[in-house]
Formats: structure tokens, C-alpha cells, sequence
């Protein structure tokens, strides 16, 4: 008989590799979020056309670009710009990205770099072969109907170059909100939301909890799913499982939209010592009635000690237009075209030890 043993440090190479790329500002504002929350593995990544909003970020790796295009003085909130940069350090982006088993995107929509870069960045690791989920915003109203128009149109072409989009209507986040919350602190709800859909994400497969689930399993959710949406809630006390889920599947993060039209659902549970596996198992059957009867649903469980008698539920629903949805080859070249249009070389990746910061102009 024959034993095989594998260490720890083989264990972590089997993981797979999870790069988030923040883009622009608002991009690095969720970056800074996520590090700050302690959002574990990961590896983080900002992309800027701003050179200062670069130098005060937390994360580890920084590339600027763009620099001919913006002088490092970021792309005053022209996609154009934003998707040039991008474009002419493409090289460089794919160094970063080279590796990854899964990509998250991360911006605002509606600004210059985060809404003409996203989409070229999206593209690169699509064709790298990662598993390409972009996590973005759409502006408050308060910000303008220009900003929203802008916004709008990074949309569409982010969608047509991620497996998976995730969009957060800010707006939306007024309804679940208090009623006195600043203007600074609404940006920082947005960010919290972001870092909220990555890590509900992430933990499912990086993460050993009750009920484990693998890379595959959120691949087959995910892969090439279009469109997504995001719930989030949680509760305590009895039922508290099936009442955080209730509360994800009605939140209003879905855009009055019901995961009975998803094809993929995953679902992750987070709670304290006590959390239980029956618990978690009512409470995914309770979203998986709710689901269309071919939906695909993934639910897995994570403990973290500090929610005491809390349980946190986030639902991503996926793939509400699978017909519209074309792969991209994985042999195409960078060239990311209209609504806006797209391509590609340089910038300066650098290290960071910095760790709280403020948030940068978006």
C-alpha cells in the first residue's frame, strides 16, 4: 500500500489564482475597500491613468497607463482616452493578468479610465483563459445625466468582454440606506457593495467551510453567463439562514428582478462557530424553489468567528441573457471596438506598503 501526502505549499498551488484589477478611481477606491476588510485569497491589482490617486493606494501592484496618452494626469472623464491608455499598455496588462485562473474587473461606470479601460483590461483576460467576472458601478443620479449616458455605453461594452457582469445601481443602494447617509459616505456603500460581490465570490472556492465548493462549480455558473445581479442580506435569531436569504433574493440590489429568470445561481453562507449545515440547507433549497427549475445552483458555507450568532448571505444570480452572448476566441487580438472603439502598449507596475487610505476623486 502507497500513501500520497501533500503539503500545505502544494495545496496553495492547486488553488486557483485570483487577480482583482481595480480600474480608475473608483476602480481603486473598492481596491482600498477590500484590502482595508481584509479580503483574503486574492491578489490585488490597481490600474490608473492618475498617477497621484496611484501612488496613495493600498494595493501592491500598480500600473500606470497611458502615459502619452494622459501624462499620467488620468483621462478627465473621457472613456476615449481612458480606452486608449489601456490599449497602448495592453502589454504590460497582460503581463499582469498572465497566470489567473479567475479576473475580477472592478470600476465605476460612467468616468474615463474605469469606463474606456475596463472593457480593454476584460478582453486581455478573457483571452489569457481566465474566468472574467466584472464588478462595477452605475452612478447615483445626483451625478448627472451625462455621467449615466457615459456610464451606460461602458456597459454595454464591458458586457460584451467579461463572462459575467455584475452591476450595482448606486441608486439603488438609497433604498437600503439611512435616511441622514453623507454624500462621502454613499461612495463608500458603493464600495462596500463591491467588496461585498467579489468576496461572496471568492470565499466559495478559497475559502474551507461547511459545505466546500470547487473552481469548476463556479466556472459552470459563470462561464460566458452575461448579465448578472446581486442580493445580499443577513439576520440573527431563529431562521435566521432562510431570512438572510430571503432578504438577498428580494434585496433591492436586484433591480426588481427575480432569480426565477437566472440559469445560474450561486449562493454563499457566512456565520459564526455555530452556524449549522441544516440551516444553510433550508435556506438553499428555500432560493433553489424560488430559481427556474434548470437554474444551476452552487451554494457553499464559510465560518468567520467575528459574526457571532449572524448569518450573511449573498446571491449572484447569473445568466438572463445567455442568447445574446458570444465567446470570445482565444486567439482574436486585443482591438475592444464601437460602441466606443478599442487597442493596445506600456506603463510602470510598482509596489505598495501603504494600507489605510482615503478615497481618491472618482
Amino acid at each position: 500500500m502507497t500513501f500520497s501526502i501533500q503539503f500545505a505549499e502544494e495545496i496553495t498551488e492547486n488553488q486557483p489564482r485570483i487577480k482583482v484589477i481595480g480600474v480608475g478611481g473608483s476602480g481603486g477606491n473598492a481596491i482600498n475597500t477590500m484590502i482595508n476588510f481584509g479580503l483574503e485569497g486574492v491578489e490585488f491589482i490597481v490600474v490608473n491613468t492618475d498617477v497621484q490617486a496611484l501612488s496613495a493606494n493600498a494595493a501592491p501592484l500598480k500600473l500606470s497607463i497611458g502615459n502619452s496618452v494622459t501624462r499620467g494626469l488620468g483621462a478627465g472623464a473621457d472613456p476615449e482616452k481612458g480606452r486608449k491608455a489601456a490599449l497602448e499598455d495592453a502589454n504590460r496588462l497582460k503581463e499582469l493578468i498572465s497566470g489567473a485562473d479567475m479576473v475580477f474587473v472592478t470600476a465605476g461606470m460612467g468616468g474615463g479610465t474605469g469606463t474606456g479601460a475596463a472593457p480593454v483590461i476584460a478582453q486581455i483576460a478573457r483571452e489569457e483563459g481566465a474566468l472574467t467576472v466584472g464588478v462595477v458601478t452605475r452612478p447615483f443620479a445626483f451625478e448627472g445625466r451625462q455621467r449615466l449616458r457615459r456610464a451606460d455605453v461602458g456597459l454595454a461594452m464591458l458586457g460584451e468582454n467579461v463572462d459575467t457582469l455584475i452591476t450595482i445601481p448606486n441608486e439603488k443602494l438609497l433604498g437600503i440606506a439611512d435616511e441622514d447617509l453623507s454624500f462621502i459616505d454613499a461612495f463608500r456603500k458603493a464600495d462596500e457593495v463591491l467588496y461585498q460581490a467579489v468576496k461572496g465570490i471568492s470565499d466559495l472556492v478559497t475559502q474551507t467551510g461547511l459545505v466546500n465548493v470547487d473552481f469548476a462549480d463556479v466556472r459552470a455558473v459563470m462561464a460566458g453567463m452575461g448579465r448578472a445581479l446581486m442580493g445580499t442580506g443577513c439576520a440573527k435569531g431563529q431562521g435566521r439562514a432562510r431570512l438572510a436569504a430571503e432578504m438577498a433574493i428580494s434585496s433591492p440590489l436586484l433591480d426588481d428582478i427575480s432569480v426565477a429568470g437566472a440559469t445560474g445561481v450561486l449562493i454563499n453562507f457566512v456565520g459564526g462557530p455555530d452556524m449549522k449545515l441544516k440551516e444553510v440547507n433550508e435556506a438553499a433549497s428555500m432560493v433553489r424553489e424560488q430559481a427556474s427549475e434548470d437554474a444551476n445552483i452552487i451554494f457553499g458555507s464559510t465560518i468567520d468567528e467575528t459574526l457571532g450568532d449572524m448569518v450573511k448571505v449573498t446571491v449572484i444570480a447569473t445568466g438572463f441573457d445567455l442568447h445574446d452572448r458570444i465567446p470570445v476566441s482565444q486567439e482574436a487580438p486585443v482591438s475592444v471596438s464601437p460602441p466606443m472603439s478599442r487597442q493596445v502598449p506600456r506603463g510602470a507596475i510598482s509596489p505598495s506598503t501603504a494600507s489605510h487610505v482615503q478615497p481618491t476623486s472618482r
